[in-house]
This record gives C-alpha cells, sequence and structure tokens, in this order.
C-alpha cells in the first residue's frame, strides 16, 4: 500500500505560509501598498534565505519530490517576468488571454543548472524595481484591468495578481528558510 498523498506534513512543506486567497472586492490603496512593500523586499528577503549555501545544499530538494533550492531560487524571477509582462498586457490591452508556461518544465531546462545563483538574484532585483514603479503609478482604475488565464479558466485583476505574486515570493522563501531550519543550517 503506498503513502497517502497530501497529508498535513507534506501540505506544510509544500505551502509552509498558506495557500493565497485572492480578494473579491478591489484592494484599497493601502492594502496595495502593504503587498507593493512585500513584493519590493523580496529580492532581499531571497538572497538573506540563501546566504551561505553551499552546492549541496543548493541542490537539496525543499520537500521529499520538491524543486531544489536552486531550482525555486531560478523560478522566482521566471514566475515574476511572465506576472510583470502580464501586467503590461493588462495595461494595454482588454483583458488579454495570456499564455500559461509549463513551470516544472522550465525548471528542468539546462540553464538552470548552471546559471549561478546571483545571475537570477540580478535578474530578479531589476525586474522588482521596474515591476514597483510600474504598479505605484497606477491609478484606482488601472488596478481593474483583467487578464483572462486559460489554465485557470480565469479573469484575474491587476490587484489580485498583486496578491497572487506578493504570496507567491514570500511563499518561496519560506520554503527555503523552512528547509535551513529543519536541516540545522
Amino acid at each position: 500500500m503506498s503513502a497517502p498523498e497530501n497529508t498535513a506534513a507534506d501540505q506544510d512543506l509544500r505551502y509552509p505560509i498558506g495557500h493565497y486567497t485572492l480578494p473579491d472586492q478591489p484592494l484599497t490603496a493601502e492594502e496595495r501598498a502593504v503587498y507593493i512593500q512585500q513584493l519590493m523586499a523580496l529580492p532581499t528577503e531571497l538572497r538573506q534565505a540563501l546566504d551561505g549555501l553551499n552546492g549541496i545544499q543548493f541542490d537539496t530538494p525543499y520537500r521529499p519530490g520538491g524543486w531544489s533550492v536552486r531550482q525555486v531560487l531560478h523560478h522566482v524571477p521566471d514566475s515574476h517576468l511572465n506576472s510583470y509582462m502580464r501586467f503590461r498586457l493588462a495595461l494595454t490591452e482588454d483583458n488579454p488571454t495570456i499564455k500559461p508556461y509549463d513551470e516544472a518544465g522550465w525548471a528542468e531546462l539546462p540553464d538552470i543548472a548552471i546559471v549561478p545563483p546571483d545571475v537570477s538574484l540580478i535578474l530578479l532585483d531589476a525586474l522588482h524595481a521596474r515591476w514597483v514603479v510600474l504598479m505605484s503609478q497606477l491609478t484606482d482604475e488601472q488596478w481593474l484591468r483583467t487578464w483572462y488565464h486559460p489554465g485557470m479558466q480565469q479573469t484575474i485583476r491587476l490587484d489580485q495578481a498583486l496578491v497572487m505574486y506578493a504570496w507567491h515570493g514570500r511563499h518561496h522563501v519560506a520554503h527555503i528558510t523552512s528547509l535551513r531550519k529543519r536541516m540545522g543550517w
């Protein structure tokens, strides 16, 4: 008999900060500011989470069957770059249908094992600098603009995407910090 999937321990490792919840109602400017601040802080928090890790530690999965720290590190700018482009599309087109991508496939591409961590950290720095400036200039009406995600079969408002990606960054930092704590690194 195989072990049951999705045990409470598996869920704790997979979602160390829990799942995100998209707001039904538009966020206030004050609420948006909190999430924008989280995205602004992410590159520094990710660097701190990775500080002092060696090659073996970078190649350790954060959970059984999960991605390695290295894959998580490179995934964050990949994912956030996609979101940044989706923001720009939603701001310049009416409810564009975005292109989903194979996150797991991207995590297996050969550059992931070769590119030094600093390259993705520099990319994340630059990306978040641009993204935060863009978001800080949006009007209340622009925050209500949307894109359609065919994989989720859902229309996403930009303020909902802000919540999702602020959570996404904290979620992956927690993968690394919880692994470090469990392993005593």
